[in-house]
């Protein structure tokens, strides 16, 4: 992908995944890219569609939720392509989990039963349903891993208010609680996911992606409860299948590791299983969209140019 210069670009930021260019200091271009991380790591090869599958999910999504809070999306001129408004992000990340799973799990499995002050009652296996959705948030690191915290962390750093944080899990587990319904509608189970925001003023926003399969794990609700009952593991739709095929090969982000061969095979398989999760949670079939660096760079001008 290669790197724009916009009119009126004031600022550009290239993150695991996203170029992301500011215009004017109000809004922001934010193009998806095919690239893939795991354990906070740039993975070597890109992921066919990964782009236009994790944009399309957010668009989705986003003006599927507009009624619980306003949202920073304007405009999505292209298959991998957002515009929208440029927020002061808060620095943590929103993580809501209604499953024992993923990190919380193996939090649980090496014998813990708080994480990020939040407790975890005994006597629970791995996928299970916690009682009610937790809020496990982390920091929102701009190079490194993020790091569990606390909300009582949280409030002592001056993270946010107390007033904020209200707000913020309100949203948090609003936005939850529809993204489950949309997921059970597709017969799925929104497992955990996360969110982040901003603000504009006094006003807070809901920024980046959601419901994404880089920033949610979905279970195939069909079988279930059958799977948990005979400890099974749960099929899943994540990225954690990525995850797992890398901790399986002795990597896991940890300094002196070595990320291993992805091979075309396994390059395939994870376009398909994106491409797959997009056809699940949306509901209708995926159309591959290839434009042009130039095609791509007309449309987003064409479309700044509409908004002034």
């Amino acid at each position: 992908m290669s790197i724009f210069s916009f009119p009126h670009q004031t600022a550009f930021y290239s993150g695991k995944v996203r170029e992301v260019y500011s215009i004017q200091n109000d809004l922001l271009v934010m193009i998806a890219s095919d690239r893939i991380s795991a354990f906070d790591v740039i993975l070597p090869k890109p992921i066919p569609f990964k782009g236009q599958v994790l944009n399309q999910i957010a668009s989705y999504m986003l003006n599927e939720t507009r009624s619980i809070c306003p949202n920073w999306l304007l405009n999505t001129p292209a298959p991998n392509v957002s515009i929208g408004k440029k927020c002061i992000p808060f620095k943590i990340e929103m993580v809501v989990r209604g499953n024992l799973t993923g990190h919380s799990w193996r939090t649980y499995f090496n014998g813990k039963r708080t994480l990020c002050g939040v407790n975890m009652p005994e006597g629970m296996k791995e996928n299970d349903f916690f009682d009610t959705p937790i809020i496990t948030p982390t920091t929102k690191a701009s190079i490194g891993h993020d790091e569990d915290i606390s909300k009582d962390e949280i409030l002592l750093k001056g993270l946010t208010s107390v007033e904020e944080w209200e707000i913020l899990e309100n949203y948090s587990l609003a936005l939850f609680e529809k993204g489950k319904q949309l997921a059970k509608a597709q017969g799925l189970i929104l497992a955990d996911t996360k969110y982040e925001f901003g603000k504009i003023g006094n006003e807070i926003y809901l920024m980046d992606e959601i419901h994404t399969p880089d920033s949610s794990r979905y279970f195939y609700a069909d079988g279930f409860e059958e799977r948990q009952i005979r400890g099974q593991r749960q099929k899943q739709l994540s990225k954690e299948f990525v995850r797992e095929w890398l901790i399986e090969n002795d990597f896991m982000g940890k300094e002196g590791q070595k990320v291993p061969e992805m091979s075309e095979e396994r390059i395939d398989t994870i376009s398909k299983r994106y491409i797959e999760l997009y056809e699940k949670v949306i509901g209708e079939k995926f159309i591959p969209q290839l434009f042009s660096d130039e095609e791509t760079y007309n449309l987003i001008v064409n479309q700044l140019q509409s908004m002034n």
